[in-house]
């Protein structure tokens, strides 16, 4: 998996591409919330249009990541899945806890 990062108006802007597999990027994505976390960073807005497969321990990252964020009286939103990842969602009943959104704007409205 790839990903780009950004900070902008204390916000974290997040995109991955690829497959997200939680052995492989998650301690380093938890580290990266846990930077912009420290910084006063309290939502992420994170865009996953372009994630193929996530595993369990992908989903496991995603909900350590939420987590962080709403700890801090924020929040994450996810931007976009993939019609494969959204099915995922739906099936593990995840779609109930994650803020899902279809676009940045969206989750710039609802922070104001």
């Amino acid at each position: 998996m790839k990903y780009t990062k950004e900070i902008k108006s204390e916000i974290l802007y997040l995109k991955f591409t690829g497959d997200l597999i939680g052995e492989n990027n998650g301690p380093e994505l938890v580290e990266l919330a846990n930077d912009a976390l420290s910084e006063g960073v309290v939502n992420c807005i994170l865009n996953i249009s372009e994630v193929r497969y996530i595993n369990s321990s992908g989903i496991g990252v995603l909900i350590t990541l939420l987590t962080k964020f709403r700890n801090k009286n924020g929040d994450l939103y996810i931007v976009q899945p993939s019609d494969h990842v959204n099915k995922l969602f739906i099936m593990t009943k995840l779609q109930a806890v994650f803020n899902i959104v279809e676009s940045e704007s969206e989750v710039l409205e609802k922070i104001k």
